[in-house]
């Protein structure tokens, strides 16, 4: 009996031990294949006129290929949903762990898990028809498809992430925390927001993590919403993010030429973004169980 549940503890070992292998082996697949195809377009175009150029017209003779206002566009729509959406999402995954009955939150759950589950181009068309008209007419500008648009979209876009991960760490708080800091005399609100969510700090911050790669990876919500104009960004201007560079243009860049090489320089670049977000997001967390 015992040499039977060896075997098969063995073997569900060896079967997860394979699964994460070939995810691993995914992901250095992909490093390595975008690798192989951006860098050849960098040397080519020079570092700086690539990372530093304001100006990007692939069909213009001499080709100018500067993907400054793709980097800058996608920090600051990034930084500008990711700072709407995580404190609405927190407070959310508060209230609905600590505060709420259980009518409401079932309610609240099953409409975050709808959020989850609508498709980006959902969001993108109702953004285009709805929220684009109001942000046109409410700034008096000629075009509502515009930096502020896509960060408005976005942040919605990243609720769901940030409140359902959110939500579980609170949950899985030992119950004594709480119990030790209402006996001590501090009120319900207090205890939750001092001892809950700094013991919960490690679930939230992956939590912001997925929310901020869903941000800087989304593209055809963003696409619809954001103008796709190469300027320099503006909170009311059209602009181009760097998912929607690649989107909009691989279909007609023609193969093997630079310009096809520079857009997989482009997408090296997002993966290298969402690397340095996942690893410094690693380090402070690292960091913070070290002093603690």
């Amino acid at each position: 009996m015992k040499n039977k549940s060896r075997i098969i503890e063995n073997t569900v070992y060896g079967i997860f031990l394979i699964l994460g292998l070939i995810t691993v082996a995914f992901v250095l697949l992909i490093s390595i294949y975008l690798i192989i195809s951006g860098i050849p377009a960098i040397k080519e175009i020079g570092f700086t006129d690539f990372f530093f150029g304001k100006n990007w017209a692939p069909t213009k003779t001499p080709q100018e290929f500067g993907i400054l206002p793709f980097i800058l566009t996608s920090i600051y729509g990034t930084a500008g949903a990711v700072l709407i959406g995580t404190p609405i999402g927190i407070f959310t995954a508060v209230y609905l762990s600590k505060m709420a009955n259980r009518r409401i939150k079932s309610l609240v759950s099953t409409a975050v898990s709808l959020l989850a589950g609508i498709p980006s181009v959902v969001y993108g068309l109702v953004g285009m028809l709805v929220l684009v008209p109001l942000v046109r007419v409410a700034f008096n500008i000629p075009d509502g498809a515009s930096l502020l648009s896509a960060i408005i979209v976005l942040s919605v876009m990243v609720l769901p992430s940030i409140i359902n991960v959110s939500l579980t760490s609170l949950e899985a708080v030992p119950k004594e925390y709480e119990e030790g800091s209402l006996a001590l005399g501090a009120k319900p609100v207090e205890t939750y927001f001092r001892i809950s969510l700094p013991a919960a700090k490690s679930g939230i911050a992956a939590a912001v993590a997925l929310g901020v790669g869903r941000a800087i990876g989304e593209a055809m919500a963003v696409i619809m919403v954001s103008g796709n104009v190469a300027n320099m960004p503006s909170l009311f201007q059209s602009v181009r993010f760097l998912t929607t560079a690649v989107s909009s243009e691989m279909a007609y860049a023609a193969g093997g030429s630079l310009h096809r090489q520079a857009l997989f320089s482009i997408a090296l670049v997002l993966f290298i973004f969402i690397m340095i977000i996942n690893a410094v997001l690693n380090f402070f967390l690292k960091k913070r169980k070290g002093e603690n």
